[in-house]
């Protein structure tokens, strides 16, 4: 039952076909058999799972199930989760177990999902391979040695070596969409503000936002319709009726405006990518699509006006980590001072301490108006040049990663080329706007990615578009050696 995607295992079911305790109890299986290999779980949630399993076959027996009611899933460890560690990669919380469900675990619940642990995961987020977590690297399924991508590799390398249908993660500057493109999976980004943040730990609070890694894009559609919506608890989280996501996707795509940006396709991508990016965007003009040329003419500034503001938030959040009220808490200090320099020196891993201090140094007296400031004016550049390009078209369309897997090791000493893996993703995060990346083609036997990004709050219309892509294609089916 591995090979199966949520929705097929959804009908499966409903059918009576098996049942959540049996279904259940063959993932955890599976999850203790085979992920020696990849390193994508941190904790597996047995004993809950099991309970959740029984009620959720009780829940069906009585008709009162839900399309997600007993599928097995796995939640990235950056979500709290009542009663279940969650670490968000980190020494700093390598002993936190919350007293309280962040919204997003919540609401799964609530539809009856049955978690079976917590993926892996770049320290706090912060990572584009899933080579900073203080419990070791992942591997790609693809390939030994591989990086998944980051920072939700964990949750890519378990639904891509099919240890789980799907998987929840977050992006905040391409953390969901990259991993999907390097393990050949689907990967959603919705709109900034669709599903809320409450519980979810904080790497910087205007660019976070949750999302769902799949294998299809009819299972992100199940996955959303589960976690999107209203939260009172998040400010930042839109007041705004949620869709049925699933009802689309049947739509005919004939007349779908897709503009493709210059700028994704300068002379920095590699030719073999952008020659197989084309060949899948000409599957859509086969299906009745136009495309057109665009440009977004400050896109060149995305990652830099990203590495001010992403750090600078980052500061301010991680700074609650301090060794008094909970997290890791240095032996024997000597004063408060020294309470604070070794717990956060111990805590924290070199790349969460090189964002601490660059965004500190930016909201610095003297530097604001200099750096952070100016991140920001660019930022309203970047919204804008999307603004306008979306009055031409309805989506927009290029590649999600600039290559392929990489081998692991490759890119840690040097941070400014690893920040560049996310080069054609984080423009949309500082927009807000929703993305999503699915499997468009393999180049070296390696999946790549195609990048699809909506106008704010069209979800439904990425969702459709990746839909019929995958109707007419088996990309998404390709798995890696091993996986079935």
């Amino acid at each position: 039952m591995h090979t199966k995607t949520l929705s097929e295992l959804s009908r499966m079911l409903d059918s009576g076909e098996t049942s959540s305790e049996e279904l259940t109890r063959e993932t955890l299986d599976r999850i203790k058999a085979q992920d020696s290999r990849y390193n994508s779980f941190i904790t597996l949630a047995e004993e809950q799972a099991m309970a959740s399993a029984r009620q959720a076959d009780e829940q069906r027996a009585s008709g009162k199930a839900s399309a997600l009611t007993g599928v097995p899933f796995a939640h990235k460890d950056i979500f709290c989760t009542r009663d279940l560690r969650t670490t968000c990669g980190s020494r700093m919380l390598d002993n936190f177990v919350p007293p309280y469900n962040s919204t997003v675990a919540e609401k799964l619940d609530e539809a009856g999902a049955v978690c079976v642990g917590k993926t892996n995961m770049d320290e706090f987020a912060m990572g584009s391979s899933n080579e900073t977590s203080y419990y070791g690297p992942v591997t790609n399924p693809w390939g030994d040695k591989l990086v998944p991508g980051g920072s939700s590799g964990g949750s890519a390398a378990a639904v891509a070596a099919r240890l789980v249908a799907g998987a929840t993660a977050t992006d905040t500057g391409g953390s969901i969409r990259q991993p999907a493109a390097l393990c050949g999976l689907t990967g959603l980004k919705p709109t900034y503000g669709r599903i809320s943040r409450y519980g979810m730990i904080a790497f910087a609070s205007s660019l976070d936002q949750a999302g769902t890694l799949t294998r299809t894009a009819e299972d992100s559609a199940l996955m959303l319709n589960a976690m999107a919506g209203f939260d009172p608890r998040d400010s930042t989280c839109m007041d705004r009726a949620v869709p049925d996501y699933t009802e689309g996707l049947n739509n005919d795509i004939k007349g779908l405006r897709i503009g493709l940006p210059t700028e994704f396709f300068s002379d920095d991508l590699d030719p073999v990518m952008a020659q197989q990016v084309r060949e899948a965007i000409r599957e859509y003009e086969r299906l009745g699509a136009t495309v057109t040329e665009i440009s977004l003419p400050h896109s060149h500034l995305a990652v830099p006006a990203y590495y001010v503001i992403a750090p600078a938030e980052c500061s301010a959040n991680l700074s609650r980590f301090d060794g008094v009220r909970y997290g890791h808490r240095c032996e024997n200090p000597q004063d408060l001072n020294d309470l604070y320099l070794r717990s956060r020196s111990e805590g924290f891993g070199e790349e969460v301490k090189r964002r601490i201090l660059v965004g500190t140094y930016a909201l610095s007296a003297g530097f604001f108006d200099a750096y952070y400031l100016k991140a920001q004016k660019v930022r309203r550049l970047i919204q804008q040049d999307f603004i306008q390009a979306f009055e031409k078209v309805d989506v927009i369309m290029g590649p999600t990663s600039p290559s392929p897997a990489f081998a692991q090791g490759d890119k840690t000493d040097d941070p400014v080329n690893m920040y560049l893996e996310d080069v054609f993703t984080i423009s949309t995060n500082l927009a807000g706007l929703p993305a999503m990346s699915i499997p468009g083609g393999m180049v070296n036997n390696l999946p790549i990615g195609l990048q699809i990004i909506g106008n704010y709050f069209d979800e439904g219309r990425l969702l459709n578009a990746a839909h019929q892509f995958q109707k007419v294609t088996d990309w998404h089916e390709k798995a890696p050696e091993g996986a079935v």
